[in-house]
């Protein structure tokens, strides 16, 4: 059972087919505004982009022209006292723009897509009932897109005893087996996971409780909302440099302490909130096996891993309109394709 402190709000929609590799310079070239079977949809502006690549800026600075809050989407926000590890947005950022979806579990607990799509498509709703613009920003693909898409998702709650049985069985034996174990109930499903051992898991689970594929019970139902999808990017060069200077400023700023602190109120190395990027790393300094400087430098190539994965996400995306953050005149161009998409309702 989650805690009461959750408090729903949401986030969805449905956006215009375009070329993930169409740039913001061309949206004079584009219709933005919405067709007459999407204009009776909210709208909502979802902004995604690989770690580091500066979502929360712009979110922040869009949020405050249009009139907005923000609905987040990335995973590992959703857990208290994990700040540093996740480069949460700021409680001063906070009071700047309201913010859904932050702070909302225990790191002991589990959140499934389901209960996600749930709180999101609540808290979109409550933002434009208020007459405000949502702003769904983040940098999980799969909780973007479940979203966006108007995913159908099995209802399973997660089962924290079934998955640490099966964790565990990945950590001594491999996903090899578990894997081979989805192939005979679930072959797509099987497919699409790969070797993602949180996903694999997770299609076991649904079939163990209902019998029945993970596979047969997805689909994609009608978006409920009008997106604009705006996909940052930056040239690959920059994004590790700013992957670098992050990872130098969580260990200056007690990345390690915060690790102690959690461990030290009960959390679970082996909880789902501990498989974030920065706090498994972290464990082998915590326990003396790594210095420093290893478990740095395991956290920046780890966090490269990651962007790549996330890049070939968003590139799958024809949606996606891609603002390139190196260019100077960028911002602008963004703001006037938020603009159109909202018919200038809530622009300065």
């Amino acid at each position: 059972m989650l805690p009461n402190v959750i408090r729903t709000r949401v986030t969805h929609e449905t956006s215009m087919p375009v070329p993930f590799y169409v740039h913001a310079s061309m949206t004079d070239q584009r219709d933005l505004h919405p067709d007459r079977a999407e204009s009776g949809k909210p709208p909502l502006i979802v902004i995604v982009g690989p770690t580091a690549v500066g979502k929360t800026r712009l979110s922040l600075m869009l949020a405050e022209q249009f009139n907005g809050e923000i609905v987040n989407a990335d995973s590992r926000s959703f857990y208290r006292g994990m700040d540093i590890g996740t480069a949460k947005v700021s409680l001063e950022e906070r009071e700047r723009v309201p913010h859904h979806l932050i702070d909302i579990l225990d790191p002991n607990d589990s959140v499934s897509l389901a209960l996600f799509q749930d709180m999101a498509y609540a808290s979109v709703r409550d933002i434009t009932v208020r007459g405000k613009t949502s702003f769904l920003v983040g940098g999980t693909p799969q909780y973007v897109n479940a979203v966006v898409e108007g995913w159908n998702i099995p209802r399973v709650e997660p089962d924290s005893d079934f998955r640490l049985l099966l964790e565990r069985e990945a950590a001594e034996h491999g996903f090899e087996n578990l894997l081979e174990r989805l192939r005979v109930v679930d072959p797509e499903s099987a497919i699409r996971t790969g070797s993602n051992v949180r996903r694999i898991i997770r299609a076991l689970e649904v079939y163990e409780k209902t019998g029945r594929p993970m596979s047969e019970q997805q689909s994609k139902g009608p978006a409920p909302f009008r997106a604009l999808e705006l996909g940052l990017w930056r040239p690959r060069e920059d994004l590790h440099r700013r992957i670098d200077e992050r990872v130098h400023s969580q260990i200056a700023e007690g990345l390690f302490d915060e690790i102690r602190s959690l461990l030290s109120q009960g959390v679970s190395p082996e909880s789902a909130a501990f498989t974030s990027i920065g706090y498994r790393q972290g464990m082998p300094y915590i326990r003396g096996e790594a210095t420093a400087d290893e478990v740095a430098e395991r956290i920046r190539l780890d966090t490269r891993r990651l962007v790549r994965h996330q890049e070939t996400w968003w590139r799958k995306n024809p949606r996606l309109l891609r603002i390139d953050l190196t260019q100077p005149d960028e911002t602008t161009r963004v703001q006037r394709a938020v603009a159109v998409h909202l018919g200038d309702e809530g622009g300065s």
